[in-house]
């Protein structure tokens, strides 16, 4: 049988789209009470001068983790951070020039660690409040939508919250946490009975300084005290 070139050529050129992989970061932070996610500006290409999230396409000879580490260490400064793969994001149409996944990945960061800084195709970084987020590029308000969806439902289920708070922390700071990324309002008594009553908590011998109110106490979770609750059977519950 005759192979049709242009059959062929056809072929090798919807595969190529088919194959377009490209990688966008959800990364949270915690500020002053507020959950943050952290987005670039675009400095080139078709969305210049739109907000998105922290993104880019893979190397032909690189996996998608060291993608994801590649492209947020280019684009906003951050580095050697804990990445966790989300899901895949394949509408045909989440891209305007031709059929492109993306996989999707989300960090929690304590923010006073790390300094951002704009680099690579990108014209800006910052953080913005997770309720006052711009229409992003694309689909990434879905992906992100989705991503706080996922922290809501680890948040209730491992004490991943503690990787957004300083290392010494005031119950209260853990109570504003959970508000905001569960939306919800909590009773200050019945949440502090609950968390103490975990016994995850490490209370230390300071407290707060240079506040204009009464200092509180503060904390520190042990991730210690967590495994070995867990290999006795605890089961952490929010």
């Amino acid at each position: 049988m005759v192979k049709n070139v242009s059959d062929d050529s056809a072929l090798k050129g919807e595969q190529t789209a088919m194959n377009a992989i490209t990688i966008d970061c959800v990364i949270f932070g915690f500020d002053k009470g507020s959950l943050e996610v952290l987005l670039v500006q675009h400095g080139e290409g078709i969305s210049k001068g739109k907000w998105g999230l922290p993104g880019g396409w893979i190397y032909k000879k690189e996996s998608t983790d060291d993608a994801a580490h590649r492209l947020l260490n280019e684009l906003t400064g951050l580095d050697n951070i804990y990445l966790e793969q989300l899901k895949a994001f394949g509408d045909p149409d989440r891209f305007p020039l031709r059929r492109v996944i993306t996989i999707g990945y989300y960090a929690l960061v304590k923010r006073e660690d790390y300094n951002i800084k704009a680099g690579f195709t990108a014209a800006d970084a910052k953080w913005y409040k997770i309720n006052n987020i711009p229409d992003l590029i694309y689909d990434h308000n879905e992906i992100l939508a989705y991503s706080l969806k996922h922290l809501q439902n680890r948040v209730r289920q491992a004490p991943i919250g503690f990787n957004l708070l300083p290392e010494k922390f005031t119950l209260l700071q853990l109570m504003h946490l959970y508000e905001e990324v569960l939306g919800v309002e909590m009773d200050k008594s019945n949440f502090r009975r609950k968390i103490l009553h975990m016994k995850l908590l490490v209370a230390l011998d300071e407290k707060q300084q240079d506040v204009s109110h009464r200092a509180a106490k503060l904390y520190q979770f042990d991730p210690a005290i967590y495994k070995k609750l867990t290999e006795k059977g605890f089961n952490f519950e929010f």
